[in-house]
């Protein structure tokens, strides 16, 4: 009996360690990044030139450091570039383990050349705000709301807001989507967000631990997020938020995503039930239309921020 009791004893530490372990992995705070130069960011890329004008003009904007506090008490922190008091304001969401002022850059410079005031969160666990755990849109969909009533507040309603992002943070805005947002809420874009935590945890696996079988893999990773993120992976599906939104929604992905399929914007735009969009950049990989074919992202953007201004 004793011997029993110690080898559960030891599977029990072993599988706590493991939960751990892929939490730690794939939930906990990233470290705070110092902000990426275009030659990093760009990692190789064919599109550098253009990367490092949009980085120039991203950072030459006189921005201000604003914090607001989130629904559940963490210090949410954000860049705002005020352009006018009666402009509209686009919030726009980074992805995983990303930055803000690098992951949208493309948001960022239509946007802006469109008069936008421009909102741009630090997501939490990730640069300036505060958090320890990475929630990939479980508790970032409240957030984005709470930068909502932000932006409404400021403008006393009179604005328009749109709510952007890419990648997670497109997965953010979309769960959002389904939320109580301020009226002035004009129209979400999400760009190459993910259908579910659980699916995109159960696309990356094999990436990350190409050793451990998916099924067990992820069934653990699930149990650290409960134990240690207090959230459960399994509830979080964008497919049901944007069943229940009565905002219009731009979706875009790249036809070569091979990091966050294609196929998931396709269900996504599928199960919407609001006003909706979607454009497939051929050939563009994560979170690189806009550089792939510049001229059909920017057109797509602006026709359908002018649309529902």
């Amino acid at each position: 009996m004793k011997r029993i009791a110690a080898v559960c004893s030891t599977a029990a530490v072993a599988g706590l360690g493991a939960a751990y372990g892929i939490y730690h992995l794939a939930f906990f705070q990233t470290p705070k990044l110092k902000m990426p130069t275009a030659e990093e960011w760009a990692d190789g890329s064919r599109f550098l030139p253009q990367i490092r004008e949009n980085v120039e003009f991203v950072d030459s904007l006189p921005c201000d450091s604003v914090q607001i506090t989130a629904d559940d008490g963490t210090l949410l922190a954000a860049q705002y570039c005020h352009e006018a008091d009666d402009a509209p304001t686009a919030i726009i969401m980074h992805g995983y383990r990303a930055t803000a002022m690098r992951d949208t850059m493309g948001l960022i410079v239509l946007c802006k050349k469109l008069g936008f005031n421009l909102l741009m969160p630090d997501q939490r666990a990730h640069g300036r705000s505060g958090g320890r755990s990475i929630t990939m849109g479980a508790r970032e969909r409240y957030d984005a709301r709470a930068w909502a009533y932000w932006a409404s507040v400021r403008s006393c309603g009179k604005s328009s807001i749109f709510l952007m992002g890419v990648s997670m943070g497109a997965a953010t805005v979309l769960l959002a989507s389904g939320l109580d947002l301020p009226d002035n809420v004009r129209g979400i874009i999400a760009d190459c967000g993910y259908s579910s935590i659980r699916d995109i945890c159960r696309t990356c696996l094999p990436k990350y631990l190409p050793h451990v079988p998916v099924g067990p893999g992820y069934a653990v990773g699930k149990a650290g997020a409960e134990l240690f993120a207090h959230f459960d992976p399994d509830t979080i599906d964008c497919r049901k938020a944007v069943a229940h939104s009565n905002v219009p929604i731009l979706f875009i992905h790249g036809g070569a995503d091979d990091f966050v399929p294609c196929s998931m914007s396709r269900e996504n735009y599928a199960a919407c039930t609001s006003e909706k969009e979607l454009l497939i950049i051929p050939g563009a990989t994560h979170a690189m239309c806009y550089y792939y074919d510049t001229p059909a992202y920017a057109k797509a953007v602006t026709d359908f921020l002018k649309k529902h201004m």
